[in-house]
């Protein structure tokens, strides 16, 4: 039986051009500033990973490519996918108003959350991606 390829992966569309349709001015002000900050951080140039999420480098998971880091500007909320996860993290505590899933970050807008402290849970998931999954 073949292996089902996975509903989200990297296309060819335009990252810029998906920020400039993002319909709320706040909430497309802060995909911008997280477009920023990861590129910042990760240096590495966003690709689009299906309809709706902005990813930075990539890894290989059993089924299949995912970006390492990335985010959406979703209707409710910016999400931010840090794939390492957030449990016991002492930072969380310090970022201000946020909500977590498994390997999601839920912000209303990043004027709720100290940017200091989410510039360094950024740059921590993303080394610790990188060494967990060495290109």
């Amino acid at each position: 039986m073949a292996k089902a390829e996975p509903k989200t992966q990297r296309t060819k569309a335009s990252v810029t051009a998906f920020i400039a349709a993002v319909e709320d001015d706040t909430r497309r002000k802060d995909a911008k500033a997280v477009d920023k900050l990861f590129r910042e951080l990760t240096g590495e140039k966003p690709a689009m990973w299906g309809p709706s999420i902005v990813g930075y480098g990539e890894y290989t998971t059993p089924s299949g490519p995912w970006p390492r880091i990335g985010f959406s500007p979703r209707k409710a909320n910016l999400v931010l996918y840090i794939m390492d996860g957030y449990d016991g993290e002492p930072l969380m505590k310090k970022l201000g108003k946020h909500k977590t899933g498994r390997s999601c970050l839920y912000i209303n807008k990043l004027a709720d959350v100290d940017q200091g402290v989410l510039r360094e849970i950024v740059a921590k998931g993303w080394k610790s991606m990188a060494k967990k999954y060495p290109e």
